[in-house]
């Protein structure tokens, strides 16, 4: 707010005396300076809700909006170093949030919330026909440094009452799933019911 908005709020005996130079004009100077930072912030306060333009303190708190907090490290801590993914692609975690929690609990979604937290592109999602509520996450041998992410992403991510492996995929030329979740044939990872059977 500038120093004559300020003034103009003042009873009337006050904005005579601002009209002279004295202590209240300068408290009116500091004034506006003080409201600058605020007026600054609230000119592009949208930018703190915006996943690609928040601060980088703020990404944890946007990321609680999307049900992404078991992402971040426990103990309240939210310093970079201490993430489990780099900020970057903590900002593409929160900007897809919404469509990752309609289809968590189903391999494409879990396909896609590792892609996006790794940018591995070649990750397979596997449910065993002879092991049921039991899937195999094959990392290609180009990612196997990331193995560690992985099996510690796919803890976090997968439904509850699903157990799971990562394996390093041995195999050539191996292809991949479709690129988009596909609720097709799903079982028993989605049952077809709210996110019931996912994370307790």
């Amino acid at each position: 707010m500038r120093r004559q908005a300020i003034e103009r709020l003042l009873p009337v005996g006050y904005q005579r005396a601002a009209a002279s130079s004295g202590v209240l004009t300068a408290l009116l100077d500091v004034m506006e300076v003080m409201h600058e930072p605020d007026e600054a912030l609230l000119e592009a306060v949208d930018n703190l809700f915006a996943p690609y333009r928040a601060p980088d303190h703020l990404l944890p708190f946007l990321a609680r909006w999307v049900a992404l907090d078991h992402v971040l490290p426990a103990g309240g801590s939210h310093r970079e170093s201490r993430l489990p993914v780099p900020i970057g692609r903590l900002r593409t975690l929160v900007a897809e949030g919404a469509s990752l929690a309609q289809w968590r609990g189903t391999p494409g979604g879990l396909r896609r919330f590792l892609e996006l937290a790794t940018e591995i592109p070649d990750l397979v999602i596997e449910e065993p026909p002879d092991r049921p509520f039991h899937i195999v996450v094959r990392v290609p041998q180009t990612a196997i440094d990331h193995t560690d992410l992985i099996r510690r992403l796919v803890e976090l991510e997968k439904p509850a009452a699903t157990t799971c492996e990562v394996v390093v995929d041995q195999s050539e030329g191996r292809e991949r799933n479709d690129d988009e979740p596909d609720t097709a044939g799903i079982n028993p990872m989605d049952s077809g019911e709210p996110d019931a059977t996912n994370r307790a």
